[in-house]
């Protein structure tokens, strides 16, 4: 980056701390300053400016502001914790550690709890990790929003988990501390304290939790966190929650909150598994050393900027064309390749066809809980023949395609696709990790460089340890395709300044968050952008009392099958005009803020 674009970069990387800025928002909800203006940003201000935004995940605590992810009381909690893994690594019987979340969170739980059991099984040990997602398994591959808000499906479904153990150390994942789903898991574990002991990943503060009635509960998110708190000094619970700044496209918690919870989850498991098994002490330095490796890897990942930007812009015509993005992996790199393209629907409204992932050996590959789901339809047929079987044929060079792989991979299996997928389109690029000095698949790579329009080589020290380079792995690729699909998005006008304008209303956190944002960006009252939000669900211009008086389920379930909510209710609520003439408006043009502009033109 530039001098001169770091010294604006810097000027503005911690005014979201400011007590002013946005003071009625979470620090998950904020706008990020860095971000204002990057709907109009060409692909590579957009790489750039994504850096500066996944740089603030590691700017150090100053006085007065927020904890962050190197403050002493967070890494004494991840200490505490890492310490309560170890003890049920040493004695699992009748225990288990169950990581658990919503969307992002919970596919990152699978993500980790997946590499560490088969660590365990490598080692020839029991299993001790076990996730939950809201939704079940169809949540790791697609949106699944409704369950996020049952308290009462989180509690059922760690029971069912728990069943029969009698030590059961929990971590609940909450990006904003405040899925319904996730307060019923932590409230059962307050309940049953000789048996479960509960710990809260999130990045908010306490006093940001979400203290909105949850129907049917007599507590709220905060109020248990509240209750947490009390339990802490006695190490009866534990909170880890760290500010690592707004995401680059508001609310989009997928990000840095995706990224974040995994460097949190890789460390505290890391450091238990070292404690038992290499007699590695669990310590302060070892943790923050850990930590800072993963900062490196925002730096190496970053240092290939010029790459990803081009994959953006790939992406990016792709589907301004209307065509697709396939992202084909190996391991566990094409695991994240699947998370990254679930994730698109839900943030951006986009078909879940725009972008895909596929994984070499499908669900074998997974081992997921509930096993292969391709019975659920085309959205589940993951691997490597179901792409050749339902995309290649149909492939042109309108449409981009990624490989995702490292030279640990079967590098051979990776020019076999290559050669297949070049047959039909020329728009063929690899992300391509490999350590330094390693030559053992050259002349294979040569091929696949010759087959690819472009090759994103990122190389690793061959000093660090197999299993900390494994994880920088899958964090730099988990930024990588961040930067493609969230790039790709905004090229084609899926953001309205830095926020997520095309977002599904499909639960209570994304309603609250769309009536918000329409508050923001039209300048006009909650009751009234509720109001025009209503008509853009119902496609009603006029209002039933059935209508006004009805509750959030009710009305986040009639917007499960619309398209363009909220994009519709702001045009109309800043020209005045009809949702019908809306809809017009933006059929002529789908960029959302040159097509409101166009109106009030």
């Amino acid at each position: 980056m530039a001098a001169s674009d770091w010294t604006c970069c810097l000027s503005t990387m911690r005014e979201w701390e400011s007590p002013d800025y946005e003071p009625s928002l979470p620090v998950s909800e904020k706008s990020n300053p860095l971000t204002r203006d990057i709907d109009r940003a060409p692909a590579a201000v957009i790489v750039r400016t994504l850096q500066a935004c996944d740089a603030q995940m590691f700017q150090e605590e100053t006085e007065e502001t927020y904890q962050r992810l190197f403050s002493d009381q967070v890494v004494k909690t991840v200490m505490e914790v890492a310490q309560r893994v170890e003890l049920i690594l040493k004695d699992p019987r009748g225990s288990l550690v169950v990581l658990s979340g919503c969307g992002t969170s919970g596919r990152m739980a699978f993500l980790t709890a997946s590499a560490f059991n088969r660590e365990l099984q490598r080692l020839n040990q029991g299993l001790v990790y076990s996730y939950i997602i809201a939704g079940g398994d169809r949540a790791l591959l697609s949106s699944q929003e409704a369950p996020e808000d049952d308290p009462t499906l989180g509690m059922l479904s760690l029971k069912k988990v728990c069943e029969g153990k009698k030590r059961v150390l929990f971590i609940g994942i909450s990006c904003g501390l405040s899925a319904p789903f996730v307060a019923g898991q932590l409230d059962f574990c307050l309940q049953h304290p000789e048996i479960y002991t509960p710990v809260l990943i999130g990045f908010n503060p306490v006093h940001q939790a979400k203290d909105e009635p949850i129907p049917g509960c007599t507590f709220t998110f905060r109020s248990v966190v509240g209750r947490m708190q009390d339990l802490v000094k006695t190490r009866e619970a534990f909170l880890v929650n760290p500010a690592v700044g707004p995401e680059a496209i508001s609310g989009s918690s997928r990000m840095k909150g995706g990224s974040a919870t995994k460097i949190l989850l890789d460390v505290i498991l890391s450091a238990a598994h070292a404690a038992t098994f290499t007699n590695t002490p669990v310590t302060h330095k070892g943790i923050v050393q850990h930590m800072r490796e993963y900062e490196k890897t925002l730096d190496v990942t970053y240092a290939q900027s010029e790459g990803i930007s081009a994959l953006v812009e790939a992406a990016g015509l792709s589907l301004r064309c209307g065509r697709r993005v396939c992202y084909l992996g190996w391991g566990s790199l094409a695991v994240l390749g699947l998370i990254d393209a679930s994730e698109c629907n839900p943030t951006f409204g986009a078909d879940s066809e725009d972008i895909r992932g596929f994984v070499s050996g499908g669900f074998r590959q997974l081992h997921n809980n509930e096993g292969p789901l391709t019975s659920l339809g085309r959205q589940f047929c993951i691997s490597h023949e179901d792409f050749q079987r339902l995309v290649l044929p149909h492939l042109s060079d309108q449409d981009t395609v990624l490989l995702l792989y490292t030279h640990c991979d079967d590098v051979g299996d990776v020019v076999k696709v290559a050669r297949a997928v070049r047959g039909r389109t020329s728009n063929l690029h690899a992300v391509h990790h490999h350590t330094d000095g390693d030559t053992a698949a050259a002349g294979q790579q040569d091929d696949i460089n010759k087959l690819c329009l472009s090759t994103l080589k990122i190389t690793w020290p061959s000093s660090a340890s197999e299993s900390l380079v494994h994880m920088q792995w899958e964090l730099s690729t988990k930024l990588v395709l961040n930067a493609v699909s969230t790039g790709a998005h905004i090229l084609k006008g899926k953001v309205y300044q830095n926020h997520m304008i095309d977002v599904q209303v499909t639960n209570s956190k994304l309603y609250r968050r769309a009536t918000r944002l329409l508050q923001k960006l039209s300048g006009r009252a909650e009751s009234k952008c509720e109001e025009f939000l209503l008509r853009a669900i119902y496609r009603a211009d006029e209002l039933t009392a059935d209508i006004t008086s009805s509750d959030i389920t009710t009305r986040t379930n009639a917007a499960r099958d619309r398209t363009t909510v909220v994009p519709l209710t702001l045009v109309c609520l800043l020209t005045g005009c009809s949702v019908s003439e809306a809809e017009s408006h933006l059929e002529q043009q789908p960029i959302i803020r040159e097509a409101v502009e166009a109106c009030l033109a």
